[in-house]
């Protein structure tokens, strides 16, 4: 009987592997701007009576009408809420940290992604890889809350896609939304982005001064280096470019400023912004070897910990190369997937798991779940399988021979207690027919004359990386 379970699990491990995931996760896409022609070439600061009163008093003309009405998917509860926030072009859809019910006013950051699009999708709590984190999870991961917007023409939302321009209007919106928000410290919130989104985020500083301090990861100081396909404006008109081009409303910036990228990625554009303006407020940082991805899942680590730190009446927040450099250089960090919850009344028994994770009843005489990622990605949280099964058995002594039966095939076991009643960890490994080695572990709970399961896949190139996951699950076991 023992064996026949562990080979039925190995089994479904197999099937779970030739079947693959239906669905791929695609990041928002990146910019794509043109090859500098200026260079470090310092160019004259156009001036202006104001970009706020510019920006106001110009109407855009737009070229072509787009927008989309794709599906907002439901964030995970109690992490994120779905709402909307009144804008100039009507009611906007956003994901918002939930009140954590402490009677605390907290710092917020809104993060504006990169690409075109002006929709959410489920993003924010996707794998953050180390080596392309568009995801700005680093922020509520650390326990900054967050806001998503979306923008005018996106989801659903009214009106249509304007290319840099009515979005700078939906970014303040935002922020009179959060400050709203009777959990949220009016006075500590911050914007950050990345690409396209990073200049959004430094238009939105150009055009106010709300934000307590801003993060831009990656922006263009002329708009014609976007992707100008992209572009729904009237070309012909320049000063439909000047007014979503950040290089002439330096000196409007009011508040801390970062601008951060690779060398290899835009960092000739954030050179010519340095060389533009003798605003104090704007620190311009450049890393050198970096492309326009790498800097984000270590330097959003770091502004979390700064805007965490950054408690005074005042903002206090700098940076200097020293410290985004020892940034790059540290580890890679695996954190822990945004968890949702099962519950079986039937069992009695409740536990997380990653929220990202599909789950199918694939029970065959005894109760079985299957648990797996509907991305592909290589990473622990996209990689592993779960199976959760449970079953009767009138053996006074089952629980022990697993453990003995478990050791004999390479298991290295342990006797615990999950909610007072009896188990098991084990950890070993399982090969399958193609000779691929897979790390198991395992987690087995009387309760009665039922039995519970839950079981654990991973190859074996992730090491122990996966522990952490596991062991949150375990953690999260109640038995009713």
């Amino acid at each position: 009987m023992m064996r026949k379970r562990l080979a039925a699990a190995l089994l479904a491990l197999l099937m779970m592997a030739a079947a693959g995931c239906s669905t791929d996760k695609e990041g928002p896409a990146p910019d794509e701007p043109e090859q500098p022609s200026q260079g470090d070439e310092k160019t004259p600061q156009q001036q202006s009576s104001g970009f706020a009163a510019a920006h106001d008093a110009f109407q855009t003309k737009l070229a072509r009408e787009e927008s989309d009405d794709d599906e907002v998917p439901a964030p995970p509860e109690g992490l994120f809420d779905l709402v909307k926030y009144p804008s100039k072009a009507g009611d906007l859809a956003a994901y918002v940290s939930s009140d954590p019910g402490d009677g605390q006013k907290h710092p917020m950051i809104i993060w504006v992604v990169g690409g075109w699009g002006n929709g959410i999708d489920e993003f924010p709590w996707t794998y953050p890889a180390w080596d392309n984190d568009q995801t700005g999870s680093a922020f509520w991961q650390a326990g900054v809350l967050t806001m998503y917007p979306s923008f005018r023409g996106g989801v659903g939302n009214p009106g249509n896609y304007e290319a840099l321009f009515g979005e700078v209007d939906d970014i303040a919106s935002a922020y009179e939304y959060a400050a709203s928000l009777p959990y949220v410290d009016p006075n500590r919130i911050y914007l950050g982005g990345h690409s396209t989104g990073a200049t959004r985020a430094l238009l939105a500083a150009e055009y106010t001064d709300k934000f307590r301090a801003v993060f831009c990861f990656g922006p263009v100081d002329e708009v014609k280096y976007h992707n100008n396909t992209q572009f729904t404006f009237d070309t012909s008109d320049e000063q439909e470019f000047k007014m979503r081009s950040p290089i002439h409303w330096l000196e409007d910036v009011k508040n801390p400023v970062f601008l951060i990228e690779g060398s290899e990625g835009n960092g000739d554009r954030v050179k010519n912004i340095q060389n533009s303006t003798d605003n104090e407020n704007i620190r311009c940082f450049v890393l050198e070897g970096e492309d326009h991805f790498s800097p984000l899942a270590p330097i959003t680590r770091l502004a979390a910990q700064k805007i965490l730190a950054d408690t005074g009446a005042e903002v206090d927040i700098t940076l200097t190369q020293e410290e985004l450099e020892q940034a790059m250089a540290g580890q890679p960090e695996i954190p822990l997937p945004a968890m949702s919850r099962y519950r079986s009344d039937d069992l009695g028994v409740s536990f997380e798991y990653p929220y990202i994770w599909q789950v199918q009843d694939t029970s065959d005489g005894d109760f079985q779940l299957t648990m797996y990622s509907q991305y592909e990605e290589d990473n622990v949280w996209d990689m592993s399988s779960f199976y959760f099964s449970a079953y009767q058995e009138s053996d006074a002594g089952y629980l022990e021979g697993m453990a003995e039966f478990l050791e004999m095939e390479g298991y290295q076991t342990e006797k615990t207690e999950v909610s007072g009643a009896p188990a098991i960890l084990a950890s070993g490994q399982q090969t399958n027919d193609n000779g691929s080695v897979f790390n198991n572990r395992f987690l087995l709970v009387q309760k009665g004359d039922t039995y519970m399961e839950f079981d654990f896949y991973i190859h074996e190139d992730f090491g122990s990386d996966a522990d952490p996951l596991f062991q949150a699950i375990v953690d999260s076991v109640a038995l009713n």
